[in-house]
């Protein structure tokens, strides 16, 4: 079966600026792609790239089959696309905007009907047709946006950060929506900046400074970190992050929620070494042990590894 998404060297720059640089990569049919990347990292860049919306500087893609240079505005009538910002009508009421989007994806009659009805009864909107979009609390909207996206069941569906700003039970709700679309068959590529998200993608595509620095399973990605991890708890975690990050030894310090974790290059020195040095720096080490890393530890790595993300 051939690929939904094929990408090989796409480049765009935009002045002297190159925004996405020679990237390849391939989706399958019915695949969770995610795109992880820090502010900055290429990442609308490339999906508006996709849907027809920007054209490339150079390289080849197809998406659905058609090409992104020769058939870009079939291509737009093949795939879906929900950006990162609130993308309906906020005038227009919940059924306006279905029978709009249902205009423009050439979905009419019957078929409008029966998918109007399926986007309602997904969306949890059943009985609220009338009320304006731009009133529904967030999770509503997001999910009539997804509704409206795939309106014309296209085989492609891209969403770019689509649950920024919303509450973790309907996060999670949203993303059951995803699993069910992937499971009909539906190709999704989504760009996240939430780990515990990604961890639902089928392969992640890690994205810095517009190249792509990874590409595996969330499984592969952190089995394949081998730098030591201590997870630490101290009572003053801005001052330990500073003294230890003064150590020629110690690759990474930053604080997780309460605890601090750790990269090192000695396992067996580190246990010993830590405490110790935060005692001179005044701070009280009450735990430290060895852990396994968690995909925002091997994002943080590879980041580092690749030399950072640019400041600005």
């Amino acid at each position: 079966m051939s690929s939904a998404v094929t990408v090989e060297h796409l480049t765009r720059r935009f002045g002297d600026f190159t925004a996405v640089d020679d990237v390849t990569f391939s989706v399958e049919p019915g695949e969770i792609f995610g795109f992880l990347g820090p502010n900055g990292a290429g990442k609308t860049t490339t999906i508006k790239m996709l849907t027809g919306l920007l054209r490339p500087t150079s390289g080849r893609a197809s998406v659905a089959g058609y090409d992104l240079f020769r058939s870009s505005q079939e291509l737009k009538r093949h795939v879906g696309y929900m950006s990162q910002l609130f993308s309906l009508y906020a005038d227009l009421t919940v059924a306006e905007n279905i029978d709009f989007f249902g205009g423009l994806y050439g979905v009419e009659g019957d078929r409008l009907r029966q998918r109007r009805a399926w986007t309602l009864r997904m969306a949890q909107l059943e009985g609220k047709e009338d009320r304006p979009a731009g009133d529904l609390p967030l999770g509503w909207k997001q999910r009539l946006a997804l509704g409206c996206a795939v309106l014309h069941e296209p085989p492609v569906l891209f969403l770019d950060e689509p649950t920024s700003g919303v509450d973790p039970l309907a996060r999670r709700a949203f993303w059951d929506l995803i699993d069910g679309l992937s499971a009909g068959g539906t190709t999704v590529f989504v760009s996240t900046h939430y780990m515990q998200e990604a961890e639902f993608c089928h392969r992640l595509a890690l994205m810095n400074q517009g190249r792509l620095i990874a590409l595996d399973s969330p499984a592969a990605l952190r089995g394949a970190m081998q730098e030591p991890l201590f997870e630490l708890e101290v009572d003053d975690p801005p001052t330990a992050v500073e003294a230890l990050l003064s150590l020629p030894d110690i690759h990474d310090a930053s604080m997780f929620g309460r605890a601090l974790h750790v990269v090192a290059d000695d396992p067996n020195r580190a246990m010993t070494a830590l405490p110790a040095v935060l005692a001179g720096a005044g701070v009280t080490c009450r735990g430290i042990r060895r852990i396994d890393p968690s995909l925002e530890d091997v994002f943080v790595s590879l980041i580092r590894h690749v030399g950072g993300v640019v400041a600005g």
